[in-house]
């Protein structure tokens, strides 16, 4: 049985904060590892290897170090760009390391009387036939999407997975309501396998035509919801997806990124004073120790102003109490006052 392995959005370089630098290597590191414990063939990435498209390069280097220990044990890393680690002003990281020869970018095209016609790669090792269109800054890959040569990709025999990065919109869910998507008539009929990236949330779909359409999800975190998503024990991870001339399973494979801790609270009525005395209350309550800790404070004061509240005594506490790291959201906080 042939496998490989569906991972997108690992958004390494994402944040500034050494501890969240740390944990997303960490987590990296240990999706690989797993990739060589299961004896996968080879992985794939839909996208948005790295956070930005020339990050700092001592990132590079750990991530390039990890890669190389999978080709030494034999398995291919296929990936496209995402909205991220594209770079539409020069070379991508993500070309560099084509280039040293630890991955294939699957994304290759040329335009052909006025249409967009994409080559398939043949996986030597499985005979899996990949082949996708990358993203580009803020949606612009749409216009790729209505001029592509679909003809020919649907006409290919043989076990064939198509990656990309974009929402699609039949599926998009009603918090992402203002994302730009496409809709899922942009992408060749026919394939076994649809290997998503793009959305930060996961899940395995079918659509009339398109058999299985499959978003894992970030692997890590990129924003500060993920933070909070992850915290409140929502499991990160990638697919596994065994096949021979057709799909025979797909399974979730879960990577422990961080032990997390989350606490909401609405303040809604209350003042200030009373605010700010109950969500230390609430903070007192956990052991944090060795916990990222996610704080989301939301609701309209009766008194006082926001800043009366203060948030960074909350991050202090927490840290002496051996915190790794304190996100705070308090975005939806406002005061009647104000």
């Amino acid at each position: 049985m042939n496998k490989f392995a569906h991972m997108s959005d690992i958004h390494l370089g994402a944040h500034r904060e050494p501890v969240l630098q740390q944990l997303e290597l960490k987590c990296f590191n240990l999706a690989m590892d797993k990739c060589v414990e299961l004896g996968l063939d080879f992985v794939l990435i839909s996208g948005d290897l790295f956070h930005v498209g020339i990050p700092d390069l001592g990132i590079v280097n750990a991530a390039v170090k990890k890669m190389r220990e999978l080709q030494e044990a034999g398995i291919r890393i296929y990936a496209i760009y995402g909205s991220h680690d594209y770079n539409p002003a020069s070379t991508s990281v993500i070309d560099v390391i084509e280039t040293a020869g630890l991955l294939t970018n699957v994304s290759k095209w040329k335009e052909l009387k006025g249409k967009i016609r994409l080559s398939l790669f043949r996986d030597p090792k499985t005979g899996a036939k990949l082949t996708g269109l990358s993203a580009r800054k803020i949606g612009l890959e749409s216009k790729h999407y209505e001029l592509l040569e679909k003809r020919n990709l649907e006409e290919e025999e043989g076990f064939k997975i198509f990656a990309f990065h974009s929402g699609i919109t039949e599926l998009k869910p009603p918090h992402l309501s203002e994302m730009e998507t496409i809709p899922i008539s942009y992408l060749p009929r026919g394939f076994d396998y649809y290997a998503g990236g793009h959305i930060h949330e996961r899940g395995v779909f079918r659509l009339p035509g398109y058999e299985r359409v499959v978003f894992p999800g970030p692997l890590f975190t990129g924003y500060g919801r993920d933070i909070e998503v992850t915290a409140r024990g929502e499991k990160r991870g990638f697919y596994v997806v065994s096949f021979e001339d057709r799909v025979k399973k797909v399974e979730f494979t879960q990577v422990e990124g961080f032990d997390g801790k989350y606490v909401e609270y609405d303040a809604t009525g209350k003042n200030s004073m009373q605010a700010a005395k109950e969500i230390q209350k609430e903070l007192d309550r956990l052991d944090v120790s060795g916990s990222v800790v996610a704080l989301k404070v939301r609701g309209e004061l009766s008194g006082g102003k926001t800043s009366d509240i203060s948030f960074s005594g909350f991050r202090s506490n927490l840290t002496d109490r051996g915190a790794l790291h304190v996100y705070v959201n308090r975005h939806a906080l406002t005061s009647k006052e104000y």
